[in-house]
Parts: C-alpha cells; structure tokens; sequence
C-alpha cells in the first residue's frame, strides 16, 4: 500500500489525508474529487530548497505552474518565497489575478505569441525564457516600444536523451524547445541577446524531460551547459550570472518507482556543477531550477465513486479480468491514455481491509479508458471510494471536458480543514460558451419519420 504525505489508515478503517476522511470528503463534496495536500506540499517545497541550500551558495528555485496551477496553489507558492514558471498568457494571468509577484516569475512557451510577449513586458515579469530566434527579435521590439530593458535566459537544448517516455522528453537534439548547442543556434542567439540594448541576457537554460527516476541525464546536462557557459565567455566574452536547469525530478507513482530523495538528488548535482566550474574556471552562477511533480504530485490524491463491476473471460491467466468503473477516467487523468502513466489504488472506506482482489479501473469515458491494469485493492462494491494516490501533477492541469464531463472540484486538506479551492463545475458551465445562430434557431428540427 502506497500511503504518502499525511495519508494513513484512521481508526474507522478509512484512507485519512491531512486529517480528513476520505470518505467524509466525498460524501462532501463529491466525485470525481482532486484533493490536495497542503502540508506534504509546503513540506516537499521547503525540504527542496534546504537540500540545495546546504551544498550550493546561491539558488533559486521557481515551482513549474505547468504541472498544477490555480490561484490558490499560487498563493502557497509565493508564501514559501518560490519563483513561478509560467508557460501561457494563462498560467500568468492566473499567477497575476492571485497577487503574485510579478518579479519573481519566469515565463516559458516554445511559440509565444506577440499578445504573450506584451503582457509578460507590460507586467514586468522577471525573467522570459527566450526559445527561438523569432522570439528573440519579437521581445526586442516589444521592449523598444515599452522603452523597456527585459531580462532573458536563453533556453538551449543540450542533446540529451533521458530514459523516460519519449512524449515527456524535452532536452534531445530533435526536439521543438530551445536553440540548440550542436548546429550554432545557441551561441548565435547569445551572440543577437547580448548586441541588444533592449535586452539584458542574463544566463541559460535547459530542461531534459520529466519523471526521472535516476540522475544521469541531468548530471550530462549539467556538464554540456556548463561547457557552452565556457564556450560564451571564450567566444563571446560573456560570463553567465544564472544557470537554469530546469526540472524532472520524478515520484512514486506506485511503490517499485524508487527516484532519489532531495538530499540524494542535490548531493549528485551540486558535485557533478561544482566539478564542472572548478575544470573550466568559471565563477559560481545562481542554480536556477524549475521542479513541479517533485513537489506537487505525492501530495495530490483523486477520490472516485465504484460503479458497475464486471468479469469478462481471457486467454491468459487467470481466465477473467474484473472491469471496476468509476465515475471518471480520461477527462480528469488523461496521462495513462496520453504516455503509458502508471498508478496504484486503494479502496478508501476499506483501507485496512486485505488488498486481495486484483482488477482493472476503467473510466466511464466513450474510449477504452482504462486507468489502472492489474492492481490489487480490497474487494470492491457498487458505491465504494476509490482513492488513486499521486495525482497532484498533470491531472488537473490537463483535464478536459471531454465527452462533456464537468471538470472535478479540487479541496485543500490541512491538519483535519477541508477548503474548496477550485469549484466542480457544472453542466452549465459547459454551455456558457456555446452559441447558436438565429438561423438555426428559426428552423425547426425535422420531425422523426
């Protein structure tokens, strides 16, 4: 059984996280219900800062509002003193409308368009990682009309592959982000940022992938920046102020994922740069980091309501497979349909029954949907809770209406108070964009014939 954060078993028997019952928190609020929880979030974000803190001068770490964003997660956000990377006129929109600084954003997006650029400038966004040539030209002229200096890093694109899904990598050399080291692109975006009085470049960045579960591939990444950070200050005679390597970091999405622990992954990055630096004799940059499911994921959790159950035969052993749906699927977790993600479960009123029945979760979606193959949870019944752990990250910020579903609510648990941070919403809530032409209003429908 996977229990993370504050999750445990109460003496009802029940799933319990942040001093909720689960099962009171559907009854509640109902489901599909995302649940965040707040302390195991604060926690993983200060227990991060303080692994780097202890082994490296200067840092400074933005939480990556891709992976899970609303305004009351920005909140969290600036109250433990995080950056915030923002990757859409959304995302910064929503950072904004909760009040948080301004300065201390870094705006991301591999296409940003002019109305993006204007209003990260127009709101003085910190930092805006600059993708591609076109963008670099675009910003100078929003910046010249602004009669604004903006401050950039340049995204480049190391080359590395990482062992992760191939949909979830970011920092090989056939990729859509950033300019990259191998064809000259980098350096001769470097080369325009810094012939720009308009634009202050203040560093580099990369991201190689996401859920890793190792470090190799960050540790080469470290290595091929910190060379083109010699390459700049030889060829250009610019010395980078901040490095940016962006996120990755993985979690336990079910109890064989083993990633290393902040202390564990700090220990290995810190002395893979340090010995970089020292053999290239550059000075110390800030570490500029943008971990997101590392910090979220392990503290969110997707309450559902069992449904229909149902045996089907099979060729392979045992002969049957048990089809256990729920009141949810693709529409509120579409990662296991998009790249393969893996979970666990646990049946949440019958927690510390035996796990002994092994069945396969299914959405309730018009496509296969199924969420988990072949886990084993206690045995199930028609109006049972089920509770998938691990869902903090990519679950809600990807959910869509699809099938016309109603996006679920998500609850902020801490120290036994329940706060409903996003409303579920409702079926018209879907219709509140539709519109239909007074043509097709005056015509009547054909009558059934």
């Amino acid at each position: 059984m996977l229990l993370l954060g504050t999750q445990r078993i109460n003496e009802r028997g029940h799933l319990e996280v942040g001093g909720c019952d689960a099962v009171e928190l559907a009854r509640q609020f109902g489901t599909p219900l995302y649940v965040l929880d707040e302390t195991t979030f604060r926690r993983n974000m200060r227990d991060y800062r303080r692994a780097f803190e202890k082994r490296y001068p200067r840092n400074e770490i933005a939480y990556a509002g891709k992976a899970l964003l609303c305004m009351a997660v920005a909140r969290i956000v600036a109250q433990e003193g995080y950056d915030l990377d923002v990757a859409s006129a959304g995302e910064l929109y929503t950072a904004l409308k909760a009040g948080f600084p301004p300065q201390k954003l870094v705006f991301h997006g591999n296409n940003k368009s002019l109305f993006e650029l204007q209003m990260a400038v127009r709101h003085g966004v910190g930092r805006i990682v600059v993708d591609n040539l076109l963008e670099l030209e675009m910003l100078e002229r929003v910046a010249a009309e602004a009669g604004k200096q903006v401050t950039i890093l340049l995204r480049v694109t190391p080359g590395i592959d990482p062992h992760t899904h191939r949909f979830i990598r970011t920092g090989q050399a056939d990729t859509k982000f950033g300019l990259n080291i191998r064809n000259g692109y980098a350096l001769e975006g470097a080369r325009r940022a810094l012939a720009s009085p308009h634009l202050y470049l203040k560093g580099i960045h990369c991201h190689v992938g996401s859920q890793l579960l190792d470090t190799e591939a960050q540790e080469r990444a470290v290595k091929i920046m910190v060379d083109f950070m010699h390459t700049l200050r030889k060829q250009l005679g610019y010395t980078a102020e901040e490095l940016n390597i962006g996120g990755g970091l993985g979690i336990r999405y079910i109890e064989s994922h083993q990633p290393p622990s902040f202390d564990e992954y700090a220990e290995r990055i810190v002395n893979v740069l340090t010995e970089q630096l020292e053999r290239r004799n550059l000075p110390y940059p800030t570490l500029l980091q943008e971990p997101g499911r590392a910090l979220v994921g392990e503290a969110g959790l997707t309450l559902y309501t069992i449904g229909a159950i149902k045996q089907v035969p099979i060729h392979q052993p045992p002969g049957t497979r048990t089809y256990v749906a729920v009141d949810g699927g693709m529409s509120d977790n579409p990662r296991p349909q998009l790249y393969d993600a893996v979970y666990t479960a646990l049946v949440a009123n019958k927690a510390s029954q035996p796990a002994n029945t092994v069945v396969t979760i299914a959405g309730k979606h018009c496509e296969t949907d199924v969420l988990i193959r072949n886990v084993a949870i206690a045995q199930p019944e028609p109006g049972d809770i089920l509770a998938v752990p691990s869902t903090g990250a990519y679950n809600y910020a990807m959910s869509s209406n699809y099938n016309r579903f109603p996006r679920p609510a998500m609850v902020l648990v801490n120290e036994g108070r329940a706060e409903i941070i996003v409303e579920r919403e409702t079926l018209d809530d879907l219709l509140a964009h539709d519109r239909i032409p007074e043509r097709l209003r005056a015509e009547q429908p054909s009558p059934v014939g």
